[in-house]
């Protein structure tokens, strides 16, 4: 896991700002037209989980040098109003969400858009879920999954792809896809398994592994903190006996730069040129 994890509590680096809590914003300079990026996480009762969102965050901005806030859709605080909220009031009057979801179900059809809902003065341009809903994924997303089983050190002959899971239909599609999309990219067999709901479990995915062949199977988490699906998925694959369980997507580089594509695509859409005038 990255060592940028261990930090928590919230801080000020390179000009950027990042909170998970509420406290007064920098008045924004009249006549500005930055955009302040909000991060919208599930969040977890498991603290990590918002240490690992912080964690992510500090990331983004470094990179960019800009403003960028965090917000969780359950089990955490602040909430997405409050956030538009206390950015309205300091002068902060453009903000895009970037959604930390990796699939287009339930979270994102019902918590997302209520959430967002009867915003208290501030309106928010939100990108699209940084997960695919289509049958292509992400390369950036097969990247970081591959640099998070690599930080294992181990040597495995398949791989499982452990998702929270759930009952919509594009959302098991979409995971399955990213199951195929990284077996291609390691050569080697991979199947999706899901923490709840849907089918197999991680632990059913593992055993069907093993009655093709495969002899070490490690586990790819996908998801971006843990909490407590990603707990149940470790523990379901440790009883199977996998050689290794990666660490969730955190902050890894191929993430941050997938969050900073959504919210660029964002700023173009609202100048409605070409070009963003939020670019270096």
């Amino acid at each position: 896991m990255s060592s940028s994890l261990i930090a928590s509590a919230p801080r000020e680096e390179s000009g950027t700002t990042v909170t998970d809590v509420i406290e007064p914003p920098r008045r924004q300079v009249a006549g500005s037209d930055v955009s302040t990026l909000l991060l919208l996480a599930h969040g977890s009762i498991d603290p990590q989980a918002q240490e690992t969102t912080r964690a992510l965050a500090r990331a983004v901005g470094l990179s960019r040098a800009r403003r960028v806030e965090v917000a969780y859709l359950r089990h955490a605080r602040p909430t997405a109003r409050q956030v538009l909220r206390t950015l309205a009031e300091t002068g902060h009057s453009r903000v895009v969400v970037v959604p930390l979801l990796l699939t287009s179900a339930f979270h994102a059809q019902v918590d997302l858009p209520m959430a967002l809902s009867d915003p208290p003065a501030l309106v928010p341009v939100v990108t699209p879920v940084l997960g695919s809903s289509s049958d292509v994924p992400d390369e950036r997303l097969v990247a970081a999954l591959r640099r998070r089983l690599a930080e294992l050190d181990v040597e495995f002959d398949a791989v499982v792809v452990a998702a929270a899971g759930g009952s919509d239909s594009d959302a098991y599609r979409a995971v399955s896809a990213m199951a195929s999309a990284l077996g291609a990219d390691l050569g080697l067999p991979c199947l999706a398994g899901f923490a709840s709901t849907a089918s197999p479990t991680p632990a059913e995915a593992v055993e069907q592994l093993r009655l093709a062949g495969a002899r070490r199977v490690a586990v790819a988490s996908y998801c971006f903190a843990p909490g407590r699906l990603f707990r149940r998925a470790a523990d379901s694959s440790t009883a199977a006996g996998v050689v290794g369980i990666s660490e969730p997507l955190g902050d890894a580089p191929e993430l941050v730069g997938l969050i900073l594509e959504r919210f660029h695509e964002a700023c173009d859409a609202k100048t409605g040129t070409g070009t963003s005038t939020e670019r270096p």
